[in-house]
C-alpha cells in the first residue's frame, strides 16, 4: 500500500470515529450490550471493518484488513486469487472467526458475537458463486420458501403469504427479469436465469446488506448487461458488495465514478475510481497484468 493510500484510510478511519464521537481507541457506540434487531444506521455506515486478520496453517488469508461501506452504496471489489475476497465474506457472515479485528454492522451490531443465521436474520444476504435453488420447485415458490417467518420446511410449504409479501413478490419478480417465469421449474431456466432468482430469493428477505461473489460468471453478454441494470437498481436501496472480476461488469456498474476496492494478500492494495486502480502500478503488477 502507498504512502498517499494509507494516509487516506488512516484519514477516513479517524472521520468516522470522530463523527461517532469515539473516545481513546473505541468508537462510541461499538461495544454496546448486543440487541439483535434493527441495525443503528444513523452514522451513514453499514459495513466496518478494523483491522480484522485471518490465518490459516500459518497463511495470512486477511492481514489488518480496514474496509467501510457506506448506506446505499455499491463497492466493487477486484483483486487476484488468494487475495482475501472469500475470507472478507466469510468473516462478515460468521462462517469464520477471525484471529483479530472488529466487524460492525452500522455502528451497534458486533457481527463477531452473532452465527450464521443470527447474521443474515438481522439483514445480511450473502450470494456464493454457484446458484443455489431448490430445483424441482417454480421460481415463485422458491420466492415464497424465501420469505416465510418460520423456516422449517413443513411449515414454510403450507403458510400462505400475506398481501404485502405477494406485492413484494410480484415486483421482485420483475425486477429480476423472471415475471413470465413464475410457473417454471427452477431447475430448468438458464445459469444466468438461476442466478437471478438467488438473488430474487435474497431480496425478498429484505437485507440491508448484499454481498454478491462473483454474480455474472457464466453469464452471457445479455445476462451480464441485465444484471448490472438490476444491481444498479438495487443502489440507495440496500448496500452491495459485488466481487467480480470482469472487469466490464465493473466498469458498467462503477459508471466511472463509484469506488473500487483493490485485495492484495489479505488487506487492501489500492482504492479510488475504477481508472485510477487500472492505472495504478502495483495493481497493474499484481493483478492486472497477468
Amino acid at each position: 500500500m502507498t504512502p498517499e493510500l494509507m494516509a487516506e484510510g488512516a484519514a477516513r478511519l479517524a472521520a468516522y470515529r470522530e463523527k461517532q464521537g469515539a473516545s481513546g481507541d473505541r468508537a462510541a457506540g461499538f461495544g454496546r450490550p448486543l440487541r439483535i434487531g434493527e441495525p443503528d444506521f444513523g452514522n451513514g455506515v453499514a459495513l466496518y471493518v478494523e483491522d480484522v486478520s485471518v490465518s490459516f496453517d500459518g497463511f495470512k488469508a486477511l492481514n489488518r484488513l480496514n474496509l467501510t461501506i457506506d448506506v446505499g452504496e455499491l463497492r466493487c471489489i477486484i483483486g487476484p486469487n488468494g487475495a482475501g475476497k472469500t475470507t472478507m465474506m466469510d468473516v462478515i457472515t460468521g462462517k469464520t472467526a477471525p484471529d483479530e479485528g472488529r466487524v460492525f454492522f452500522g455502528s451497534t451490531i458486533d457481527l463477531l458475537q452473532l452465527r450464521e443465521p443470527q447474521i443474515a436474520q438481522i439483514g445480511v444476504g450473502r450470494k456464493f458463486q454457484k446458484p443455489t435453488v431448490y430445483e424441482p420447485l417454480t421460481v415463485v415458490e422458491n420466492l415464497e420458501l424465501a420469505c416465510k417467518a418460520d423456516r422449517r420446511v413443513r411449515a414454510a410449504l403450507f403458510a400462505k403469504l400475506s398481501g404485502a409479501q405477494r406485492d413484494r413478490l410480484d415486483e421482485v419478480l420483475a425486477l429480476i427479469h423472471l415475471k413470465d417465469e413464475g410457473h417454471r421449474a427452477a431447475g430448468l431456466l438458464s445459469h444466468g436465469q438461476k442466478q437471478w432468482l438467488e438473488i430474487g430469493m435474497l431480496l425478498m428477505q429484505d437485507p440491508k446488506l448484499l454481498l454478491l461473489d462473483e454474480p455474472v460468471a457464466g453469464m452471457t453478454d445479455e445476462e451480464t448487461e441485465r444484471t448490472a441494470e438490476l444491481f444498479l437498481s438495487l443502489e440507495g436501496q440496500h448496500s452491495l458488495v459485488v466481487v467480480e472480476h470482469d472487469m466490464k461488469f465493473v466498469d458498467q456498474l462503477t459508471e466511472g465514478r463509484k469506488t473500487v476496492t483493490v485485495l492484495h494478500e489479505g488487506r487492501v492494495l489500492a482504492e479510488g475510481k475504477l481508472a485510477d486502480v487500472q492505472a495504478n502500478v502495483q495493481v497493474i503488477e499484481v493483478y492486472l497484468g497477468r
